[in-house]
């Protein structure tokens, strides 16, 4: 049998994990501008403008970043009285987890799925799809909604907009490199790091790192959003299963997800992080490559029955 972990560590586990990938998106931002600045010549100026136009971008990504995720899945408000089970399991789990109550969202499609977005507890949704609701039980839908807003509590959507902004900037200064800088750029660079000597060599390396670091943004990126997403499941797994007191129901409802081979039309690449399970459904394989946006569904399952709550050695599955 596996050795059964205690939810507290796997927590703070998961937080650390995270925080140093965030860290690593920060230096390798930081690196890429920096040599594009060397290879460019820019003046003090040129990077206070870019610097204002990043501010501008995160802002404006911060704020619509849940009316975005909606609109582009097709989620329309879930009426209360068609979805009367949803909106009071919704609403009972939200007491549970000590949150407002976010808004409740639907996908018309067969395709059973579910998601969060928000930037914090007090500006959230969820969104689930009609196939979702139409084969859970109510145990099971709460167990899926638990999931959710632990997402929410865990400030996790928070932290993949976070990621998504930072690739994004990364992406668009590889973009600039490549598209300009190896025809326009380099020139002024050269002139004056000429006579610099040391100096000149310490700057030549600093732009030689960033540029090979813009180049290979794109497999970056991914990777370690990729890393990020798959360690913040595992962690709303185990948070959901907190809040409800009843992880047979998550359990029980990511066993039929494992079951099913529906494609959710409406995502894609940049948004199947956000989903409960891979709306690709290239998660119900037992093994899972390094840019998969989900961990394997049996694994997530495993590490459910076999983990313990508050440090005591109840399993989660109710075995002694």
């Amino acid at each position: 049998m596996a050795e059964r972990e205690n939810l507290y560590k796997l927590i703070s586990r998961n937080k650390w994990g995270t925080g140093l990938f965030v860290l690593l998106f920060t230096l390798i931002l930081a690196v890429i501008g920096m040599g594009l600045g060397l290879w460019f010549g820019w003046d003090w100026w040129v990077y206070a403008l870019f610097g204002i136009g990043i501010v501008l971008y995160n802002l404006v990504l911060y704020f619509n970043s849940s009316r975005i995720a909606l609109a582009v899945n097709g989620a329309r408000p879930a009426g209360t009285e068609e979805f009367k089970q949803l909106h009071n399991v919704v609403e009972e789990v939200a007491i549970a987890a000590g949150l407002p109550k976010p808004g409740v969202y639907v996908i018309e499609t067969e395709a059973p799925n579910a998601f969060a977005t928000g930037r914090d507890p007090e500006h959230a949704s969820i969104a689930v799809t009609r196939g979702l609701v139409e084969m859970m039980s109510r145990d099971e839908l709460q167990g899926v909604v638990a999931h959710e807003l632990a997402h929410i509590r865990n400030y996790d959507i928070l932290m993949m907009t976070v990621v998504a902004i930072i690739g994004g900037i990364i992406i668009l200064f590889r973009d600039v490199f490549l598209r300009w800088g190896l025809f326009f750029g380099g020139g002024r660079r050269r002139r004056s790091s000429a006579g610099r000597g040391g100096g000149g060599q310490v700057q030549l390396i600093l732009m030689i790192v960033g540029l090979v670091l813009a180049i290979l943004a794109p497999l970056l990126v991914a990777l370690i959003r990729s890393a990020i997403s798959r360690q913040r499941e595992y962690l709303a797994d185990a948070s959901g299963a907190y809040i409800v007191r009843n992880p047979n129901g998550l359990a029980s409802a990511l066993s039929k997800l494992a079951g099913t081979r529906q494609k959710l039309r409406s995502a894609s690449n940049a948004t199947a992080h956000m989903f409960i399970t891979n709306p690709f459904a290239k998660d119900r394989d037992i093994s899972s490559s390094w840019f998969s946006s989900h961990p394997p569904l049996a694994d997530r399952i495993d590490r459910l029955r076999v983990l313990t709550m508050e440090g005591r050695d109840e399993a989660v599955d109710g075995r002694r």
